[in-house]
């Protein structure tokens, strides 16, 4: 309707310029030509400014013309239109819902969730999310983004939430919704669990139980240490029992004697006086002694 009122003002500023000619007097004639150049030139650029549309950076434009959309939709920038469709600009910027969420565990227990999702708008699919949604989608999404959660969330214990799964949950979220919320036209960046509250008691307990936990842990590892520590005594042990058995099988008593003529011979090298006092017994090994060199002669 603006394209074609200023289309008609445009037309009637030419008429009564036209016409000025049948108006007396000079200045009058003049004045009312200025008047209408001036309320022409506005309407030509209101009329121009009608077929030209601008969309914003971060943006896509959808057209309706007159309760139909169009299915492709206006990148950012300068485009021209039919000055009877009506743009719509829908951004596709990274959005990002923070929710407080009550959820329950898998035993019952009440928690409460501080969870943000980062989302953003599917340029290909907004003629759609216009059609079906509208202009404000958050309530919709919201809706998915908690149900989401509440469903993944009831089959944890309490303490794998507040503790040792989160990282776990958190991905479960985001691939669920991955695959819900494109169905509606968005595209799921990430989901963050951000913070897990509890009742004090249980925050306590579950603390409690965690520090047990640990301490078994620990414990475990000085009990396998040790056995690991036994496990090598016993095998140090076995091999030297190896080694003493092997050496004792090749001690015979000729072996011994042999052994024990070689030391004598090398004793008796020697240039310190000794006296060598030969066993009398089978078998028996020479005594050697070492006279006192520093003893005064009578």
């Amino acid at each position: 309707m603006g394209f074609i009122f200023s289309l008609l003002t445009s037309l009637i500023a030419v008429l009564v310029y036209l016409n000025t000619g049948k108006i007396s007097g000079e200045r009058s004639r003049l004045a009312v030509r200025a008047i209408t150049i001036l309320i022409g030139i506005i309407a030509v650029f209101n009329s121009i400014s009608r077929l030209l549309v601008i969309v914003p950076p971060g943006n896509v434009g959808i057209v309706n013309f007159f309760g139909q959309v169009d299915d492709n939709t206006l990148a950012p920038g300068v485009h021209l239109v039919n000055p009877f469709n009506k743009v719509l600009n829908f951004s596709t910027r990274l959005k990002d819902v923070k929710e407080n969420v009550d959820v329950t565990s898998q035993e019952g227990l009440s928690l409460n969730l501080d969870i943000s999702l980062q989302y953003k708008l599917d340029p290909q699919k907004a003629p759609t999310v216009y059609k079906t949604i509208g202009t404000d989608e958050t309530q919709l999404v919201i809706s998915r983004f908690r149900s989401t959660v509440r469903a993944i969330t009831a089959n944890y214990p309490a303490s794998a939430i507040y503790s040792t799964k989160r990282q776990e949950i958190a991905q479960k979220i985001d691939q669920q919704l991955t695959q819900e919320i494109p169905t509606l036209g968005f595209i799921v960046e990430e989901a963050l669990l951000r913070n897990v509250k509890m009742p004090n008691v249980l925050q306590a307990a579950i603390q409690n139980k965690l520090k047990v936990e640990q301490e078994n842990q620990q414990m475990k590892f000085v009990l396998e240490k040790e056995r690991q520590e036994a496990e090598r005594k016993r095998i140090e042990a076995q091999g030297i029992a190896d080694s003493q058995k092997i050496i004792s099988s090749g001690l015979t008593n000729q072996v011994l004697q042999l052994r024990a003529i070689e030391a004598t011979e090398k004793l008796a090298q020697s240039n310190n006086s000794k006296i060598v006092i030969i066993g009398s017994e089978k078998g028996g090994v020479p005594i050697l002694i070492q006279p006192d060199t520093g003893a005064s002669k009578p």
